[in-house]
């Protein structure tokens, strides 16, 4: 039984990976990058209505991402929206039962069969896959 001096925390213990691991630190990019990608979507219906502005307005707001802060704030959508998919389908496939494991009994100390080694190569593909895409990304805005 978990001592009441275990709870005390609060949201930085919870957000802690260091007590929970790789699939705590999978669900808090999954939250950040779906907020990210929120917040994107929102900016991208305010740039591309500036259409309505006319050809002076398009160029002059198309021009703020053209520079450096603008090319690394791609790159991280970039990385985000990769993130976000792979991950997902991985928990669609978890969630699924599909690479979920068989269930087993529950005895102590538990440990849930979800949380395999495939699920944690998955998790850490999936990060990996978005540093490439962002490094890809980088690499074209930035090319010749």
């Amino acid at each position: 039984m978990a001592r009441e001096e275990d709870n005390r925390g609060g949201i930085r213990d919870m957000a802690s990976p260091r007590r929970y691991g790789i699939e705590r630190v999978a669900y808090w990019m999954m939250r950040l990058s779906g907020l990210g990608l929120l917040a994107y979507f929102v900016g991208h219906i305010y740039e591309t209505s500036s259409i309505l502005r006319g050809r002076a307005g398009w160029d002059e707001l198309l021009a703020m991402t053209q520079t450096t802060e603008g090319h690394a704030l791609l790159a991280v959508v970039i990385g985000m929206c990769v993130f976000h998919t792979a991950n997902g389908i991985r928990l669609m496939l978890v969630q699924g039962g599909i690479w979920s494991g068989r269930p087993g009994r529950a005895d102590y100390p538990y440990t849930p069969r979800s949380q395999n080694a495939r699920n944690k190569i998955a998790i850490y593909s999936s990060i990996v896959l978005a540093a490439v895409a962002m490094v890809y990304g980088l690499t074209v805005m930035f090319g010749e």
